[in-house]
């Protein structure tokens, strides 16, 4: 009788596991960013996805970490996948990235990074990946400043803004939303 009811325990937990398992998502990239933004289909998650319109703000201080992509980039590239890949036409992804503090640094173009750091900048396929999806990128001037970033030292495509705060404000009085992750 004891050996029956663990065989009957065990067939239940196997069943449950089984059930619960095969409804869970499987993660993946794309549909836009293809190598970034692993991101898990949620069905019916998102009513009328087609008519949602999303102005994001991510703000962005912290460099990367060991040499990996920069895990704030990649959220970027994540959000823009996860609604696309729900229905959102891209055209309704207004994005803005705001850069500043050791984030800056990251906006150099891959000469000068290289030249400045002696090594290559881990983010730049991302980036141009994200400008590419039409991302608007505005880096901090007074950061840059204290960094000595001119502008004309910036990746194609991304802005000098006055600085980070000023940016921060005027996308906000454009009706765009400050990400809070």
């Amino acid at each position: 009788m004891f050996k029956n009811l663990i065989l009957a325990v065990s067939l239940s937990f196997t069943l449950i596991t089984s059930a619960v398992s095969a409804k869970v998502p499987e993660f993946k990239t794309g549909p836009i960013i293809k190598n970034y933004g692993q991101n898990a289909q949620i069905a019916g998650a998102l009513e009328n996805p087609s008519q949602r319109n999303f102005k994001i703000i991510f703000d962005i201080s912290e460099d990367s970490k060991s040499d990996k992509v920069n895990a704030n980039y990649n959220t970027v590239a994540r959000f823009i996948n996860m609604h696309v890949r729900a229905g959102v036409p891209l055209k309704n992804l207004d994005i803005a990235m705001v850069i500043h503090g050791k984030a800056s640094s990251e906006m150099l173009t891959r000469d000068l990074y290289q030249a400045r750091f002696s090594k290559d900048n881990v983010n730049d396929e991302l980036l141009n990946d994200l400008i590419n999806a039409g991302v608007d990128i505005y880096v901090c001037g007074q950061s840059a400043s204290y960094y000595k970033i001119d502008s004309s030292q910036l990746k194609p495509g991304i802005n000098m803004a006055l600085s980070a705060m000023t940016a921060n404000q005027l996308l906000q009085q454009q009706g765009y939303i400050l990400n809070p992750f």
